[in-house]
């Protein structure tokens, strides 16, 4: 049997960043390659269910092992990474027995643990880390890793009973689409985990709501000399609009469970400017709350400055999953009774950005 960190140490090397410019699925042909290569890998090691599909989503299940009625846990990886640097090319460097200090990669980047905090729960145990040129990988190249070393634990020791176990890698969770075209009849799980970054004994339920704004202002320009009484300038109401909104609701001063206020970004000039929000909140009074006061700021804004000033147009993106996860909570209880046969107590706290198992859980 392959480790846990040979398999990562392998899967790493293959390039499969995705692309949110391209049209096709997966959005770029390396994660077709590497699907190929874990189909092939997971049929060697005797599993006899496993499919991939020409959109590069890999669905397999082990069968049960137990009598009588047993439910489908599933398993889930995505196999892309972030298109933000260039994929690993050569294996990565291991670093044995952390001792807890900076650690210098080869590009000169460093990495600190005052900055990184969760560096420093990490000493005395085994990191692998780039070379500070190319990205990692470990989102969610780990994930793929363990899960496909579970497969084989179980194959290899039928001495440990369980149900039907179902598991699915997918293309594309990088940016964003990994669901849209995942087959929740394919995959067949009652129920199922996302295996992504977290520390060990972290399990999470809640996340977000979300929603996007965009914000157009129109000005009105003049010979800056014949301005008065006159001109518009839309950059400088745009940020009265900004200042409308409450500064400590921002990103960099929030939290946990505490929403905010996001400018992502923001272009223009005297005539025109744009900006575009993200708008984020845990519980769904306060979000509404949250959409209403941008709405409530550009009404302001036009009342000062003449009708059709300001236009918002509000786009929710997903919901906080623990909606759909409270009614059944023993998913959550059993995956925390695990953690703690391992001998560590979970985790748990709100996710404060995506993940796919949200899109998930609101499919049918």
């Amino acid at each position: 049997m392959k480790t846990t960190l040979e398999r990562f140490l392998d899967y790493v090397c293959w390039d499969t960043c995705s692309d949110e410019e391209s049209v096709t699925v997966p959005s770029t042909p390396g994660q077709i390659d590497f699907a190929k290569y874990l189909t092939e890998e997971l049929t060697a090691m005797g599993i006899e269910d496993v499919r991939l599909d020409n959109k590069g989503y890999i669905y397999g299940s082990l069968p049960a092992n137990v009598n009588g009625d047993t439910p489908t846990i599933g398993f889930i990886a995505h196999m892309d990474t972030s298109s933000a640097h260039p994929s690993v090319t050569r294996p990565p460097r291991i670093i044995d027995n952390y001792d807890g200090d900076i650690i210098t990669l080869e590009s000169g980047m460093t990495i600190d643990p005052d900055i990184t905090v969760k560096l420093a729960d990490c000493k005395g145990q085994t990191l692998v880390v780039t070379d500070g040129y190319t990205l990692l990988g470990g989102d969610d190249k780990a994930g793929v890793a363990e899960i496909v070393t579970a497969l084989e634990y179980l194959l290899n020791h039928p001495e440990v009973k369980h149900g039907r176990v179902a598991f699915s890698f997918t293309p594309d969770e990088e940016i964003g689409a990994s669901q849209d075209n995942f087959s929740v009849e394919e995959f067949g799980a009652d129920f199922a985990y996302t295996i992504d970054g977290g520390s060990f004994g972290e399990i999470d339920f809640e996340n977000f709501f979300a929603a996007s704004a965009a914000i157009r202002i129109k000005g009105v320009t003049t010979h800056p000399g014949e301005a008065k009484n006159q001109m518009k300038n839309a950059s400088l109401i745009a940020m009265e609009y900004d200042h409308l909104l409450p500064p400590w609701e921002r990103p960099e001063h929030t939290e946990g469970y505490e929403g905010f206020y996001h400018l992502e970004s923001i272009s223009g000039d005297c005539e025109n400017c744009s900006m575009e929000y993200l708008v984020r909140e845990h519980d769904r009074e306060k979000f509404e709350e949250r959409k209403e006061t941008m709405k409530k700021a550009a009404e302001f804004i036009n009342r000062r400055y003449g009708a059709g000033t300001a236009d918002i147009a509000i786009k929710e993106s997903y919901r906080n999953m623990a909606e759909i996860i409270r009614p059944h909570m023993h998913i959550i209880d059993n995956a925390r009774e695990a953690i703690r046969q391992l001998g560590n107590e979970p985790l748990t706290s709100p996710i404060r950005g995506g993940t796919d198992g949200k899109m998930y859980s609101a499919r049918d």
